[in-house]
């Protein structure tokens, strides 16, 4: 007659499938992610920056007398708060370098780079479109 165990089994290995997460300290994943993100925050301000020199090139004498020292304040604050969004990035960033997926996560997160700057062209256009360009004859 055989006796149940009283100790648990152990665990079950790990499944060779997934990659393991990475053994790194959150000091050194953040000094990852500010490298790559802080780079790129050029790339994103010339973008969006473009746009809005379009937009006056082309409807130069529509957006002229928008152009004072006032709207001047407002495109900083518009700017600023870009570039707050921007900062979003970390918050998908930092658990996905915790993840399982860091490996994978960190060759593929241009993606989010890409992604995040067409919906800030897209929400400028908008804004501009909507907001802005009505307001000014």
């Amino acid at each position: 007659m055989a006796y149940p165990s009283l100790m648990p089994s152990p665990p079950p290995p790990p499944s060779p499938a997934l990659p393991q997460p990475p053994l790194a300290s959150s000091r050194s994943l953040l000094a990852d992610a500010l490298r790559f993100w802080e780079l790129r925050r050029v790339f994103y301000n010339l973008a969006l920056s473009v746009v809005v020199v379009v937009w006056l090139v082309v409807t130069w004498p529509h957006f002229r007398p928008a152009l004072t020292l006032t709207s001047l304040f407002l495109f900083f604050i518009l700017a600023l708060l870009a570039n707050v969004c921007y900062c979003a990035a970390y918050l998908v960033d930092l658990p996905m370098q915790h993840s399982a997926l860091a490996t994978i996560w960190r060759r593929r997160r241009w993606v989010l780079l890409l992604a995040g700057t067409l919906f800030a062209i897209l929400l400028e256009n908008y804004w501009i479109a909507d907001e802005i360009y009505p307001d000014f004859h």
